[in-house]
């Protein structure tokens, strides 16, 4: 996918150099970006993906940013045509969207590290309901994120941490996903290492 836009000079090189640390990891074949237009496509790659995955055990890592939809129109539900604008009121049914992480961690990759986010608005609740998805989805690590804050600063909760990142306000074009990045990798090689002692 090419992207055209235009820049003041001043910004140039911050914006190409944030195009090319984005595709860097998928032009290296480190990280697998896929598109998806609809919740059918997505929790159908999301299985195809996973189970070639258990192959290689801890050395996989999901990194689930956010939830797709918490809620779609079922296929049964969807009109064939058009809907005609004449109708004054329209009606919607919305199912909520199932939570595929426990299946993906029980069944479709049960060795992989895996981490998903909570993204919440009223920060007196994110820890909690974080704590509540770790355990309830059996997930390596959470990350918190308020919608207010969540480019500056996260907290990642594990079975026993709850880790403050933060972005380094010292550099002005510097984002949280890096030092995320950093940790949330240092905790997947730590728990390679934890598995080869295991077996």
């Amino acid at each position: 996918m090419l992207l055209y836009t235009s820049v003041r000079e001043a910004y140039s090189k911050a914006v190409k150099t944030a195009i090319m640390d984005h595709h860097a990891p998928v032009t290296s074949g480190l990280l697998l970006k896929l598109p998806f237009s609809t919740i059918f496509e997505y929790l159908q790659m999301l299985q195809i993906i996973s189970k070639p995955m258990k192959d290689i055990g801890p050395r996989a890592m999901f990194y689930l940013a956010a939830a797709v939809s918490d809620f779609y129109v079922p296929w049964k539900d969807m009109v064939e045509h058009k809907i005609q604008s004449g109708s004054h009121i329209l009606d919607v049914k919305l199912v909520q969207v199932p939570k595929m992480l426990s299946v993906l961690r029980k069944d479709w990759a049960p060795l992989a590290f895996c981490i998903s986010f909570k993204l919440e608005t009223d920060s007196n609740i994110l820890l909690n309901k974080a704590r509540g998805a770790l355990e309830k989805y059996n997930m390596h690590a959470v990350v918190a994120n308020e919608l207010s804050t969540r480019k500056e600063q996260v907290v990642v909760v594990t079975i026993d941490d709850k880790i403050t990142v933060q972005r380094d306000k010292s550099k002005a074009d510097d984002d949280v996903k890096n030092p995320l990045i950093k940790l949330l990798s240092q905790r997947h090689s730590a728990y390679i290492e934890d598995s080869k002692r295991t077996r």
